[in-house]
């Protein structure tokens, strides 16, 4: 499974940003999808995941209510929708998908992650 993010940028806090995360490859054995994070000088974390076929969500305490985590399967395409950002939501975001490899194992997968800068 390929992924590449896009949407990431510099807004002002209180703005809004929506995340893409096209994914390709072998994306029928995907199960999960999600999004996480990483600030400057901390460990990655998680922001948002999805589980495949059911649509089932869950989020961080720390953007329940400001973010929404969506799936388009036509497109093979995940989103986060960002509003109302912090500039404690300044990181770098990665698309994550837990997916079947060629020895059918669950593994994770991830993009090159996209930047998000909220300025005060």
């Amino acid at each position: 499974v390929h992924l590449v993010e896009s949407g990431g940028d510099l807004v002002q806090a209180g703005g809004s940003l929506r995340l893409s995360c096209a994914a390709s490859g072998s994306t029928l054995g995907i199960r999960a999808m999600a999004w996480y994070r990483q600030p400057p000088g901390s460990q990655r974390e998680l922001v948002a995941s999805i589980i495949e076929g059911y649509g089932t969500t869950n989020y961080a305490d720390s953007v329940k209510g400001r973010f929404t985590i969506s799936r388009d399967n036509a497109k093979s395409t995940l989103h986060l929708q960002m509003n109302s950002l912090k500039p404690e939501d300044t990181a770098v975001y990665y698309c994550n998908a837990n997916a079947l490899d060629p020895a059918n194992y669950y593994v994770d997968y991830w993009g090159q992650g996209t930047q998000v800068t909220v300025s005060s």
